[in-house]
């Protein structure tokens, strides 16, 4: 078939999306992400979407566009702190927003925010525009916005800026050691 190619079993890709779609079977040049050995060492199935990314757009609506998927199949991963230090982690998709309360009332919280930007690194090893819910420097509470279950399959950060995780969401809460929840 002109025009398309396969790159792993049943997965047809259009020729023009191929520098975008990447299998699970690596060129020489890609390296893996945490999140990609944590995966691997589990068992359990992904894909690799790549996208272009600059400075200025490093949000999960801007990823969705370029990667053409659907913002309501990229998650992105949101870090937040209580007044206790505690670190927790919620992904949702690209045009959600999180809802604070709901998240207090999830976690027991008194009180919590986002994590300062300038803390992310140091708390999860990630960076802004390319933080994953999964290999973060430790084991977080983890919450997956319950509407991915709607989903066959939903998009996350792998760990870097450009490539996205295509993964079944009950797949990642497994990984994750999360839960579905309402928090938005």
């Amino acid at each position: 078939m002109q025009g398309i190619l396969s790159t792993r079993g049943d997965l047809r890709v259009p020729f023009y999306m191929l520098a975008y779609r990447v299998s699970t079977h690596y060129d020489i040049h890609m390296k893996k992400t945490n999140a990609m050995r944590i995966l691997e060492a589990q068992g359990i199935p992904y894909e690799v979407v790549a996208y272009s990314w600059d400075e200025e757009h490093l949000d999960a609506v801007h990823a969705s566009e370029v990667a053409g998927l659907e913002p309501s199949q990229v998650f992105k991963t949101i870090v937040l702190e209580d007044n206790e230090k505690q670190i927790f982690v919620c992904c949702l998709p690209a045009d959600f927003s999180v809802s604070l309360k709901k998240v207090k009332a999830l976690t027991g919280s008194k009180d919590i925010d986002l994590l300062k930007l300038d803390r992310l690194q140091s708390v999860t090893g990630y960076i802004r525009g390319g933080c994953s819910p999964l290999g973060m420097k430790k084991q977080f509470p983890t919450f997956i916005e319950e509407v991915a279950q709607v989903e066959p399959y939903i998009h996350v950060s792998a760990g870097v800026r450009g490539l996205q995780l295509k993964i079944k969401p009950e797949d990642l809460v497994s990984a994750t050691q999360g839960k579905f929840a309402d928090f938005t």
